[in-house]
């Protein structure tokens, strides 16, 4: 087995404040995710004005943070919550959905792109390109908050982690941050510079929820389920069945474009 490094949650603190990695996990991903998405958004066969594309970035972000933990009480915890409904305020302690996150940023892209009147499939494509960015940085996060572990495990890179006994554990979250994050980011790279897929709005979201649900389907083997939660229909977690729509969706939407015509110029929304 291997030790699991110990690394303080707090990455800076002065006085009364701290700026915890999760914290930051969260600003990184969104930045590094803002500027990769404007450099698609202005090489599309329509590009999105940079401009606009900018402001698009504070919507984004409201629904990642409120979706993302409305997500994680409604899906994960809610008696807890319905208990202690202050702590839903408090999303600097952790506790973000990553599905929840997901419908607050389509909600999110579908009101901005009706608002500018903007092709609402050609936005979320961009969206969804630059999505992997900020789940890796999630996923490491959570790796150094020492949350969201791996099931008991005896292979050589297993971890102890706090909290968690003293029992050897997959390291779940890196396996996430691989699959969710540069596994998926290198897919929809190489996907967004195919022309056939360019051409045709709504491909490469298609390609993300598929994506992303396979992923996650795949790591939640080796992901020990929430406590209060366990397995559940057919010994599947909460994070397997939430991903099922996913998949189902994403295919069923790339299906739907691929019949259509490809769409160059003009109005595509």
């Amino acid at each position: 087995m291997m030790a699991f490094p110990a690394i303080d949650p707090i990455a800076v603190e002065i006085g009364p404040f701290a700026i915890r990695w999760y914290a930051l996990a969260y600003i990184v991903g969104i930045l590094l995710g803002w500027k990769y998405a404007a450099r698609l958004a202005a090489n599309l066969p329509q590009p999105i004005a940079k401009q606009v594309f900018d402001d698009f970035v504070v919507w984004a972000t409201l629904g990642i943070v409120l979706g993302g933990r409305l997500g994680y009480v409604i899906f994960y915890n809610p008696q807890y919550f319905a208990a202690n409904a202050i702590e839903i305020l408090m999303v600097w302690q952790g506790g973000m959905a990553f599905h929840g996150g997901l419908i607050g940023v389509v909600v999110a892209t579908w009101m901005f792109s009706r608002r500018h009147r903007i092709s609402f499939l050609r936005l979320a494509d961009v969206v969804c390109a630059a999505a992997p960015i900020g789940l890796f940085f999630g996923r490491i996060a959570n790796f150094i908050n020492g949350e969201l572990w791996g099931r008991v495990s005896d292979v050589p890179w297993a971890m102890v982690f706090p909290h968690a006994g003293a029992v050897g554990r997959h390291p779940s979250q890196l396996y996430q941050a691989a699959l969710e994050g540069i596994l998926l980011f290198v897919v929809l790279a190489i996907a967004a510079r195919v022309p056939a897929i360019r051409c045709r709005p709504g491909v490469l979201a298609g390609v993300f929820f598929s994506g992303y649900g396979i992923a996650r389907s795949g790591a939640e083997l080796f992901r020990e389920p929430d406590t209060h939660l366990g397995f559940l229909i057919g010994g599947a977690t909460m994070g397997q069945l939430l991903s099922v729509p996913m998949i189902l969706f994403g295919l069923g939407l790339i299906a739907m474009v691929w019949r259509g015509p490809q769409q160059v110029t003009g109005k595509d929304g």
